[in-house]
């Protein structure tokens, strides 16, 4: 095996040209070191003909693993001794990097395959697991590649817009079981990514992290729990760079705006945070997904009719890696929840000096306004999810 630039891969064998199911392919054999690689690609020049990842399914990681790619070859590339050029690439700490540049000369037999470019797919080699085990390939059905893959990619890429803040010390308050935190703490390579929830959920991360394809290392240095309440944050004033909180002010007994405040406090200026809360009034908000499907059943029930449904009802269990509550624990945090709406999280937000910068709102494409409903607003029903992010402006304020 030889060693790219990047220790992270190896190279296995020589990468040869062969027929393959009538098709003509450039084969190299790869193997991941590192626990685990993001957005594997190649970028290939050979005999004059030159392609790249846009010809290929994306490929969100890998984990540690031996894996085939196969370069297929276009029509147009003539039989005979051709020289090659494989650049091996890879997204390491949110940028795209190369691990290495293959140099060579391939013996390209006769054929056509109807390929009209140079395109790559990729495949694992026994023993490694398939591809199709993976959660990028499972998608949105499955709770780990909702919260490892898209939920991190919300928060980094879609939301923060890959800010180089990231790169600093990141806190998530309201942390759950932590799948979104080794996301972004693995993709970021960021200093520090601190997760705090009082609940302890984290504690299954390594076996579900295992469970879901990932070697036993792979919790990495720069990411750490801890089980506190978010309204007594044990961190120094302007603490962290970005803050993140999705789906957990919601939850917070008692009210949210003491947590909002140890945000501001611990964030320092200029800082960003990602703050995503569930929408009570929304037909997702009521959090009791396991027991209707009816659009705002909570708010068409009265009180005691739906205490008696969740009580009584056994829930059909949504994918949650392996977590499950009883009866009465699901009407306890219904009880408990925050009723937010849009427009006063924005007044909240704006009174502490968080100032809205990217903001994505998700509406339903069609309210059926019933009789039951009429005594709520339109804008409160339409409005499904809420992610933004906020500069802080704290020290703007001070001045002022």
């Amino acid at each position: 095996m030889a060693t790219l630039a990047d220790p992270a891969l190896l190279l296995e064998g020589t990468p040869a040209a062969l027929g393959v199911d009538g098709r003509r392919v450039l084969r190299a054999t790869l193997r991941v070191e590192a626990p685990i690689v993001f957005r594997p690609h190649l970028r290939v020049s050979i005999g004059g003909f030159d392609g790249d990842s846009l010809h290929a399914a994306p490929i969100d990681w890998l984990p540690r693993g031996t894996y085939r790619f196969d370069v297929l070859l276009p029509d147009g590339l003539e039989a005979g001794r051709v020289p090659f050029a494989m650049d091996v690439r890879h997204s390491d700490a949110m940028q795209d990097v190369s691990a290495g540049v293959i140099h060579g000369e391939a013996q390209v037999p006769r054929g056509t395959g109807g390929v009209r470019e140079i395109a790559w797919s990729a495949e694992s080699v026994a023993p490694t697991a398939p591809l199709a085990s993976l959660s990028w390939r499972r998608g949105h059905g499955d709770w780990f590649y909702r919260h490892f893959d898209h939920a991190a990619s919300i928060v980094m890429s879609y939301i923060l817009g890959d800010s180089p803040l990231l790169k600093g010390r990141i806190l998530d308050v309201g942390c759950g079981d932590g799948i979104t935190d080794l996301g972004i703490a693995l993709r970021t390579g960021c200093e520090e990514l601190v997760g705090v929830d009082p609940f302890k959920g984290f504690e299954r991360l390594p076996a579900i992290a295992r469970d879901n394809g990932l070697p036993a290392d792979i919790l990495p240095p720069n990411l750490r729990f801890m089980p506190v309440d978010a309204n007594r944050l044990p961190f120094p004033d302007d603490s962290f760079d970005v803050v993140v909180s999705w789906g957990s002010v919601e939850h917070m007994a008692g009210g949210y705006m003491q947590a909002l405040r140890e945000m501001r406090r611990v964030l320092k200026p200029a800082g960003l945070l990602f703050i995503a809360p569930g929408l009570y009034y929304s037909t997702i908000g009521h959090h009791l997904d396991e027991f209707s499907d009816e659009p705002f059943f909570h708010l068409k029930m009265t009180r005691e009719a739906l205490r008696r449904m969740v009580l009584e009802t056994p829930p059909k269990y949504i994918d949650r890696a392996g977590e499950f509550a009883s009866n009465e624990q699901y009407w306890q945090w219904y009880t408990e929840l925050n009723p937010i709406t849009v427009a006063e999280f924005e007044r909240e937000l704006r009174a502490l000096d968080f100032e809205p910068w990217r903001v994505a709102l998700r509406t339903m494409p069609l309210l059926e306004y019933t009789p039951e409903l009429q005594k709520y607003p339109i804008e409160t029903l339409v409005n499904a999810e809420l992610y933004m992010s906020c500069v802080n402006r704290k020290q703007e304020a001070r001045g002022a």
